[in-house]
């Protein structure tokens, strides 16, 4: 599902009006409509409820009108606000405000706030509120009376069903700058847009519905500027294929863990374990040998490598050549590793040289920060993917971590597209950006999986599932959609609070079961 831009969403309306020629007032009327076929779905017994309807002067009031309209047929009481002066309400919402009034209905001017203050009586006696002030057009914070209307319905306990986004947000930004209208419900046209998705501006949507207003998906999906889209459950399906009954261990790819250091054996442990979890169908790990007899005791379904230490039980760089010598198809590198020159000169001598695509987490980023940013770069037949927290990616492009949550699709954007690899920022709403600037985001996962570990189980994830579909950005979108979704049934089982990071290596399986299901029942069916 695309998501996007205000340009990109008005330049969809002027190709179905002008190319296509659908009129714009058939998009008006479907947008009011489909606003109203929500509100019915959601809100029992409207024919009993009183709905304020608070119109601006744009579309999106226009929007507003089709809307009180529409619930005037249903015989619904509809006190109509124009916020603004009516002789500034233009165009098409002009034209639909003047079909309310030849149907009888009075529309109330509301040009200053002492006009909001006599009339916020009325609107607070309603059951509920339709916010059609501003749309995408808004382009800064609310000023002038409009932060004294926010506030007012935001503490007036009243439900609010916002048209495309909640007044005061900026469709092109998460960020919240000022007041904004904190909705129920939020109904956006045709296609979702950034503040609906991502926090904190996703915090005052409440629940989302997506509106068909006759807009072809082909236009949605020809635009041209950045692509961003949502992650679904359909389209993580079609990645995942039933195994054939004559396959080998050797077709599910062989992943190499590079990652572990005295204390921090648990790190290399849960990755390990995740790529296995992920079906990859061999896995060794590298790590300092003092530590290799540790790992080796956790668990016996993975191979264990030793590789040169130093006296605090960290890898040293003469370790590049051994790790170069193991037959792998993906190399996970990072977790638990360590810090230091030698780390640093290991990990970087590992992702210079190697020939197979490499997962790049953790201490693996850190050997990457700051001035050593620009040694970081994907190459032709060599993948990388890195997997930074907000801090993390702050570390590699020489910004605050403040700096990166202000823009987070931005940031991941940039850092794929001047560094040619796949960046994996991880956190609520994990985006996945690629080298050509595509932006996926995922919508799985949960708080209780803000917990020591559970990125360590992430990198093993991606790694399994790479090196079996040999395709970075496919690996690291089903391994985020999967590590989120196995994190959800978890917390399901038991709750955000005691979930750690080795309860996702339980549910992994179950995350693949419910996610394939269908296609392998489709599939059996087809056998018989």
């Amino acid at each position: 599902m695309r998501v996007l831009t205000a340009a990109q969403m008005r330049e969809a309306d002027r190709v179905t009006i002008e190319e296509l020629g659908i009129p714009s007032l058939v998009l008006m009327e479907n947008a009011g409509r489909q606003v109203v076929a929500a509100i019915e779905a959601l809100f029992p017994n409207l024919a009993l409820r009183r709905v304020a309807v608070l119109a601006g002067r744009g579309n999106n009031g226009g929007d507003g009108f089709v809307i009180a309209r529409t619930l005037l047929e249903r015989v619904i009481e509809v006190p109509v606000f124009v916020i603004g002066s009516l002789s500034e309400v233009r165009g098409d919402a002009r034209h639909n405000m003047e079909i309310l009034g030849r149907l009888g209905a009075s529309v109330v001017e509301i040009s200053d706030e002492q006009a909001w203050e006599l009339h916020f009586s009325e609107i607070s006696q309603c059951d509920l509120v339709v916010d059609a002030i501003f749309g995408t057009g808004l382009r800064r914070a609310l000023d002038g009376m409009y932060p004294t209307i926010v506030g007012d319905l935001n503490g007036s306990g009243l439900p609010v069903v916002a048209v495309d986004l909640p007044s005061g947000l900026l469709a092109d930004t998460h960020d919240v700058p000022g007041e904004a209208v904190r909705a129920t419900v939020t109904v956006s046209l045709a296609a979702p847009k950034i503040c609906h998705i991502l926090p904190p501006a996703r915090r005052v949507c409440g629940d989302l519905v997506i509106a068909d207003i006759g807009i072809p998906e082909v236009i949605i999906e020809r635009l041209d500027g950045p692509y961003t889209e949502v992650i679904t459950r359909d389209v993580m399906r079609t990645v995942l294929e039933p195994r054939d009954p004559d396959a080998h261990k050797g077709e599910f790819g062989r992943v190499l863990i590079v990652a572990g250091s005295m204390g921090k054996s648990g790190a290399a442990h849960l990755a390990a374990m995740a790529a296995l979890r992920s079906g990859a169908g061999l896995v060794t790990v590298a790590t300092p040998r003092s530590v290799q007899p540790i790992l080796a005791a956790m668990a016996p379904e993975y191979m264990t490598i030793g590789l040169p230490e130093d006296a605090s039980g960290q890898v040293t760089a003469a370790a590049v050549d051994r790790v170069l010598e193991v037959a792998t198809d993906v190399i996970a590198l990072g977790p638990g590793l360590g810090t230091g020159d030698e780390v640093r000169a290991f990990v970087q001598g590992v992702v210079a040289r190697a020939g197979v695509p490499i997962v790049l987490d953790a201490d693996g980023l850190n050997a990457f920060a700051g001035e050593h940013a620009a040694r970081l770069t994907g190459r032709d037949g060599h993948d990388i993917i890195i997997t930074p927290h907000p801090g993390e990616m702050g570390r590699l492009m020489g910004l605050s971590t403040e700096q990166v949550q202000k823009d987070r699709v931005a940031a991941a954007r940039t850092f794929a597209e001047q560094h040619q690899l796949h960046v994996v920022l991880k956190g609520h709403r994990t985006l996945i950006a690629a080298p050509e600037g595509t932006v996926a985001i995922n919508m799985t996962g949960n708080p209780g999986m803000a917990t020591g570990g559970t990125g360590d189980v992430l990198t093993g994830v991606i790694a399994g599932w790479f090196g079996q579909l040999l395709d970075a950005e496919g690996a690291a979108r089903l391994g985020v959609y999967l590590h989120g979704h196995a994190g959800d049934l978890a917390m399901a089982d038991l709750g955000e609070v005691a979930l750690t990071a080795s309860d996702l290596l339980t549910y992994l399986g179950d995350a693949v079961l419910e996610l394939s299901a269908d296609r392998t029942a489709a599939s059996s069916d087809g056998d018989e």
